[in-house]
């Protein structure tokens, strides 16, 4: 019987040595195979064999949980949880030797989030949450900004290709008329986990897969953010659209989306 705890402690160090076998891998990038699946979304061979590695620790760990990742088939399960993985997060960043890229590993209980974690590997560092619990990095409670104004800080942005491109060109030019400005370091998940620590002020994508977000979303929360709650019965399979950022900036950035997205 696993409890949230040893499930955190357990995917605390499953991203660790998840981190470790990706970090070897970018270390020798000159030998990856990589691949197109489209416009600016790549993969390759260190993706697949980092997510293989964690499905198989999974599948000997919690054997009758359901898993669902981004590079290979999901499995189902019996017990409600579902794991929900993307092996490297930035992979654009990762294939060519930029050091922002990271390890997202989730678990949804009937739909909702109870433990998520982001290891970015080059910096060491870890972050965590888990329901109830609070968000941590590397041991030490994190909490969102406490800014009020768009003017404070920076807020990450995310393109999907699922979506408008002239939306988040929309998005950009409202958040630069409220004087803010955008930041994007093209690893959604990595930009989530920067809310939640409060190195930026808010994080908006249109669409995102849940491998990128689920995590992240529950480690803004945990740290005293705000987001748009992602839909328990479909956001693991179709994925949501994504508002999260500290609780003095949550409506504005929230109206400027509802502009920029026609929420």
């Amino acid at each position: 019987m696993h409890d949230i705890d040893s499930r955190l402690a357990f995917t605390v160090e499953l991203a660790r040595k998840a981190g470790e076998l990706g970090g070897r891998y970018f270390r020798e990038i000159e030998s990856l195979t990589i691949e197109s699946k489209g416009h600016q979304d790549l993969v390759s061979n260190g993706d697949r064999e980092v997510e293989l590695f964690i499905r198989a620790a999974l599948q000997k760990e919690f054997p009758d949980d359901a898993i669902v990742g981004e590079e290979h088939a999901a499995l189902s399960g019996t017990t409600g949880h579902v794991w929900v993985i993307d092996p490297i997060d930035g992979t654009a960043n990762f294939v060519r030797g930029i050091p922002a890229w990271c390890v997202v590993i989730a678990c949804a209980r009937n739909g909702v989030t109870e433990i998520g974690v982001i290891n970015e590997p080059s910096t060491g560092e870890i972050f965590y949450a888990r329901r109830g619990g609070g968000a941590f990095l590397n041991g030490r409670p994190i909490r969102t900004s406490g800014a009020a104004s768009l003017t404070e800080g920076s807020v990450g942005t995310g393109f999907s290709n699922r979506a408008e491109l002239k939306n988040i060109v929309t998005l950009i030019q409202l958040l630069f008329v409220e004087g803010g400005v955008f930041f994007r370091n093209a690893s959604g998940a990595l930009m989530l986990a920067y809310v939640a620590s409060g190195r930026l002020l808010a994080y908006c994508e249109e669409h995102m897969n849940s491998w990128d977000c689920l995590a992240g979303l529950l480690l803004v929360e945990e740290a005293g953010g705000r987001i748009l709650v992602p839909d328990p019965e479909t956001t693991v399979e179709r994925g949501t659209m994504v508002i999260a950022g500290g609780a003095g900036v949550f409506d504005k950035i929230g109206a400027l989306c509802d502009k920029a997205f026609s929420r």
